[in-house]
């Protein structure tokens, strides 16, 4: 058990490219590794139904999702982190207040609390994805979320980190911030998953190029930024491989010796 290995990947600017393709050598580069033995999980702060087809497509059964929410071990549900309600509606309230709107999101769909609005447009469509949020304004009333967008143009979020402490905002877009529950992080879900599998640390990898990826990248203890990251990511990063862009899985795969 101790040769086996379990890699971490994001999706968005480290398995996917700027184009939301998969290239062909980071594909080469998955299933070898599966070949070898290894455990290839993917860490993202997207919602599972946003990344089924690729899950599909890599045959992939283990993920941290909503950066850290909702944990799925081999199929099954790990762990579960879900919003304060109270709290949220709170937020949602003074959201309002501003024009800001909200999208409630569960492990099965997402739903905006406005019929309409151009941030959100604008942000969802760069996702490239099959799911696009229709208007519900009640769908966080009895269940589970595990993650919400507010969109907001840069520093605007910053009233509601003032206000709401029990929530960490997370910027992914220049109209568009995560929501989520305080001190929830990739890093700790990664840690639900270790735990579970009794795996050392110097046997976990994860490769991350965005800011929701900085306290993944710090804990787990062979890091790799992807080359295409901004500075603040690869400062935290042990290893820095070439751009998404430039096959920086598969090198970087090779610096850590994996290949």
């Amino acid at each position: 058990m101790t040769k086996q290995k379990v890699i971490f990947f994001d999706i968005d600017g480290t398995l996917l490219n700027h184009d939301k393709e998969l290239p062909s050598t980071t594909k080469e580069a998955i299933f070898k590794l599966k070949e070898d033995g290894h455990i290839v999980a993917i860490a993202t702060g997207r919602a599972p139904f946003m990344f089924e087809d690729l899950r599909q497509e890599l045959d992939i059964h283990t993920y941290v999702s909503y950066n850290g929410q909702y944990v799925v071990l081999d199929g099954e549900v790990l762990y579960k982190n879900p919003l304060n309600i109270p709290s949220l509606e709170n937020l949602i309230e003074a959201a309002l207040d501003h024009n800001h709107p909200v999208v409630f999101m569960d492990h099965e769909d997402m739903k905006a609390n406005v019929p309409e609005h151009p941030y959100i447009t604008e942000s969802i469509d760069t996702l490239k994805v099959n799911h696009f949020p229709t208007h519900d304004p009640s769908y966080y009333k009895g269940r589970d979320l595990y993650q919400s967008l507010l969109f907001c143009q840069v520093g605007e979020e910053k009233q509601y980190e003032k206000a709401f402490d029990e929530f960490d905002f997370i910027r992914w877009h220049p109209v568009s911030v995560d929501i989520l529950p305080k001190g929830g992080s990739k890093a700790k879900g990664i840690e639900k998953i270790a735990q579970r599998l009794e795996i050392p640390e110097e046997n976990i990898y994860a490769f991350g190029d965005g800011l929701n990826d900085i306290e993944m990248l710090t804990s787990v203890k062979n890091s790799v930024a992807m080359g295409n990251a901004e500075d603040k990511v690869k400062n935290v990063a042990k290893f820095v491989t070439k751009s998404v862009e430039d096959n920086g899985i598969f090198h970087g795969l090779q610096m850590v010796g994996l290949l």
